[in-house]
């Protein structure tokens, strides 16, 4: 299984406290010492530390005109606004909450030029209220398309309650792929895809479907 190189020192950290003593609980276990009950559940979390950081082969599908979902996760919110900032009309935006269960490598949902990358330092609500996309720290990268796909295109990393800390490697100038793998949050978070409305894009999914990052379809183009 591929793990995420940025979970290499919360991996380490677990296997010295938790997977080292995990093992000898195990071991307890099959001699029949009693302290195995004490042990061998720090195993479990070792297991949990190295699942969260997986990083799965994708995908990516060669389908013209169409946008990836950004992150493993359930779409909580996709919809129509009327105002978002950085546009001068209506939008559509999807938002996906990511557990602790599910993967949490974020990928460009199409290809094109990186135009700015923001970081904005806020608090931390949980990634399911109303107000953390606008309250909560986050990452705001805006993507010019090349493949015709109307643009910009804004993709943002925003921290949950127990998600600490963004890693985003995408930085202005860079040139990307639809499906590319540019970051992650660690432990739990949500991240938005927010597009130009009434320009030929259509939502292709809904609240509560379950999407896969750089292989799942959230936005088509018409036609």
């Amino acid at each position: 299984m591929p793990i995420a190189r940025e979970g290499f020192r919360e991996i380490a950290l677990a296997t010295l406290f938790c997977g080292v003593p995990g093992a000898a609980g195990v071991y307890l276990a099959v001699t029949g010492h009693p302290w195995y009950l004490l042990l061998a559940p720090l195993l479990a979390v070792w297991v949990f530390v190295l699942a969260f950081f997986r990083d799965p082969r994708r995908a990516i599908p060669s389908e013209p005109g169409v946008l990836v979902s950004p992150a493993d996760g359930r779409v909580t919110e996709s919809t129509r606004l009327e105002r978002y900032d950085g546009f001068d009309g209506p939008v559509l935006k999807i938002s996906i909450f990511l557990s602790v269960f599910n993967v949490h490598v974020n990928r460009m949902p199409c290809g094109g030029r990186i135009e700015s990358v923001t970081h904005k330092p806020g608090e931390f609500l949980d990634a399911r209220h109303p107000e953390c996309g606008v309250r909560n720290e986050s990452c705001t990268t805006v993507i010019a398309p090349d493949d015709g796909t109307p643009g910009p295109v804004i993709v943002r990393q925003i921290a949950g309650l127990i998600a600490r800390r963004i890693i985003c490697h995408a930085a202005a100038g860079d040139h990307v792929t639809r499906g590319h793998r540019y970051g992650l949050i660690k432990f739990g978070s949500r991240t938005d895809v927010i597009v130009p409305a009434d320009r030929g894009l259509e939502l292709a999914v809904k609240v509560n479907d379950s999407v896969r990052g750089g292989s799942d379809i959230i936005l088509r183009r018409r036609g």
